[in-house]
């Protein structure tokens, strides 16, 4: 699935590339997308009783992003285990490879334990290994 994000002014250092850390921000916004173009939200996850906290994200930079660039995020998740998951992104400018990266989320109850994928978020979840 890819998602569209424009850079604004306040993503970027004063060189005016997009700072490091905001390409987690860029990739929250991608999950939340995930999610809405599978026809749910993380609303929907509160309903689930359940939580999923990142717990391992990875970035790594290949070229600089910069003030309005329009960057088409893809994202996919390519481990669905019993009680964890873990998406992968791909960030592009005009095809070309900017940033990959990756973040593992487990899945916790409102009482701070891990408990199993819900079956209906594991429904809707298309797993696309990687490789």
């Amino acid at each position: 699935m890819i998602h569209e994000i424009r850079v604004i002014f306040g993503d970027t250092d004063q060189m005016g590339v997009v700072y490091y850390a905001n390409y987690l921000r860029f990739f929250e916004a991608s999950r939340a997308a995930y999610l809405r173009a599978h026809g749910r939200s993380h609303k929907d996850l509160d309903a689930w009783g359940v939580a999923l906290p990142v717990v391992e994200a990875q970035c790594r930079y290949r070229k600089p992003a910069r003030y309005e660039d329009l960057l088409a995020i893809d994202v996919e998740v390519d481990e669905l285990r019993g009680a964890s998951m873990r998406f992968v992104y791909t960030v592009r400018r005009d095809g070309e490879v900017l940033a990959e990266g990756m973040t593992r989320h487990a899945v916790i109850g409102p009482d701070g334990r891990p408990r199993r994928v819900p079956d209906e978020l594991a429904q809707l979840i298309v797993v696309r290994p990687r490789g």
